[in-house]
């Protein structure tokens, strides 16, 4: 069998098993994708034994091993990319709203972890090596374990230029990643049995937390709401509906007009006569001052059943109308339509002429059946277009996000340049482009994907990821160091820095600063940079928006102290040695 055969069936092996033993639940509660990491493990390991298969050896990465570390981040570039655009459309606004409380509870679980680590080393338990090797796979971070193993090293020639020596003084630049691979694996499941037991203690309802963060997501927008008004102001009699208060400044929409027993199609010069019903539509502030200057509420129906007038719901998915203002296509004027609400991400906005339509968005429209055909090809309306996942904005934003990943950020006195890497780059690159794409210069090119696709790209790349990082872990000695050398001391106080401060800044903020549930759960993910973990934490409700945008808010500023956060750890535990550097 061919190494690529091999190594996609050991993948696939790993998957097959990884989702069924994360499909196992006790009482609601189970490992989820999290499987696929220990079902790797297992897959590696006997992969190894019986197959010899070797990821690493003292050079460096085998042949195999290239090819899987390959795999393994582009994997994890598709599922930060698909998170990104996931989230990317409410982020800046929770941003404001939560952005500051998430974020300072993020920081508090960092210097909780560096201080258990540098408690750990002051105590004589870990030397400076296995400190950071333990404390990078113990948050779940390669870029910290990356910055810390350039700094040892950097520290192990300057310490022998002085006459040290680097292995006695605990400087052995081998001892990093094994000590991380050690704390890896527990590492998630720290944050898997934080995520879990905070649910127990608290005794949360995913679906009443679910409910109470979309209810607050839109606290803060008006509800379009509608009311029939008979015309009695003799001032807008013989008037156009276009001279009615509130619809001349955008603020409200008519709908329909009932003369009489007949449904009118109410364009902007249709004449008003005294009596007429009118259906009002907008925020109830400005349809009740609307409604007190025009008549008295009625409560006779407007239905347009067994009428010529029909309402429809049209899509946009023409991408010649992309970014271009509503007013531009003269719905009214040209096909006798009103537009009565413009539906987008599913909230419900009054449409005004200079709102600029984005692929995706619903128009509300009301007129003649046959004129509303030829308004749908004017707009689109494919159902196929809908659900059609459009490769070439992907790609492209795939490439925008490698190159941001990989734009070094010099830190004064830091020896290595901080980046946002390959999860970084894409993720932040996929926020921009799916909340301010539209209203660039891309405007025939839009950059949301439908729900299906969003989620085939999201789960193949979490799978990839998560069953090469298994494998890895199982063909390198995993088990050997576990049970023969350092590795379960190593995993133990591994364990100790992810588990405590995860358990305590996790109960403080959600009964101090009430952060909902499952943004809690994506928050703590996000400050351990762990795409396995976020993988659970979607995974709790059907619609994963909260946990993702709780991961995205944190992960900026997090990836940043991750990877200051072990060279600081260096300086600290030097300084204190009295070693003269």
């Amino acid at each position: 069998m061919s190494t690529i055969a091999f190594l996609t069936l050991a993948i696939s092996v790993a998957a097959v098993f990884g989702i069924l033993l994360g499909s196992v639940r006790y009482r609601g509660i189970g490992l989820g994708i999290g499987g696929v990491l220990f079902s790797g493990i297992f897959v590696g390991h006997f992969s190894h034994e019986l197959f010899g298969l070797t990821v690493r050896t003292a050079e460096g990465l085998t042949s195999e091993g290239h090819i899987l570390s390959y795999v393994q981040e582009f994997g994890l570039i598709l599922f930060v990319y698909a998170i990104g655009v996931q989230v990317g459309p409410s982020f800046f606004s929770s941003l404001r709203s939560m952005g500051a409380k998430l974020v300072g509870w993020a920081v508090l679980i960092i210097f909780l972890n560096c201080s258990i680590a540098l408690c750990l080393h002051f105590a004589g338990i870990l030397s400076i090596d296995a400190m950071v090797g333990v404390y990078s796979g113990a948050v779940t971070n390669t870029p910290a374990l990356g910055a810390a193993s350039q700094m040892i090293r950097d520290m192990s020639v300057a310490l022998a230029d002085k006459g040290y020596d680097p292995l006695a003084t605990g400087f052995n630049e081998l001892l990093v990643p094994s000590a991380y691979a050690m704390a890896y694996p527990f590492g998630v499941c720290g944050i898997l049995a934080t995520i879990i037991i905070i649910r127990l203690i608290f005794r949360i309802n995913i679906d009443e937390a679910a409910d109470e963060y979309f209810k607050g997501k839109t606290a803060g927008t008006p509800s379009v709401t509608t009311i029939n008004v008979k015309l009695l102001n003799k001032e807008f009699c013989g008037k156009k509906i276009i001279d009615l208060p509130g619809v001349k400044e955008g603020l409200v929409v008519i709908s329909r007009v009932k003369r009489e027993q007949e449904l009118l199609v109410p364009h902007h010069d249709l004449i008003l006569q005294e009596g007429d019903t009118l259906h009002l539509v907008g925020i109830p502030s400005n349809i009740g001052n609307s409604a007190k200057l025009i008549g008295k509420a009625s409560a006779e129906t407007l239905t347009t059943r067994g009428t010529k007038i029909t309402v429809q719901r049209l899509a946009v998915t023409n991408r010649h109308v992309y970014g271009k203002p509503l007013g531009s296509l003269h719905l009214d004027s040209r096909f006798q339509l009103v537009t009565s609400r413009l539906i987008r991400s599913g909230v419900q906005f009054v449409p005004t002429p200079d709102m600029k339509l984005q692929f995706g968005d619903v128009l509300n429209v009301i007129g003649e059946e046959k004129n509303i055909k030829e308004a749908a090809a004017v707009v689109g309306n494919s159902n196929a277009e809908l659900h059609k996942v459009a490769m070439l904005p992907i790609f492209i934003g795939l490439i925008l996000g490698i190159l941001l990943g990989n734009i070094p950020i010099p830190v004064s006195g830091v020896p290595t340049p901080m980046k946002l890497g390959l999860a970084g780059g894409p993720l932040v690159m996929a926020i921009l482009l799916s909340r301010f794409g539209a209203t660039w210069t891309f405007n025939t090119l839009h950059w949301d994907i439908p729900t299906a696709g969003l989620s085939a790209l999201r789960e193949i790349g979490i799978t990839l990821f998560l069953s090469i990082v298994g494998i890895n872990a199982g063909a390198s000695g995993f088990w050997q160091t576990l049970t023969q050398g350092p590795g379960f001391s190593w995993m133990c106080w591994g364990t100790l820095v992810t588990f405590v401060p995860l358990i305590v800044v996790g109960i403080l903020a959600y009964k101090i600063s009430k952060v909902n549930y499952l943004v809690l759960s994506g928050m703590l993910a996000g400050t351990y940079t762990d795409p396995p973990a976020l993988a659970f934490a979607n995974g709790l409700h059907s619609n994963p928006e909260a946990s993702s945008l709780g991961y995205a808010t944190v992960y900026p500023a997090t990836m940043f102290l991750r990877i200051l956060s072990p060279q600081v750890m260096i300086i600290i535990a030097v300084l204190a040695s009295g070693m003269n550097v």
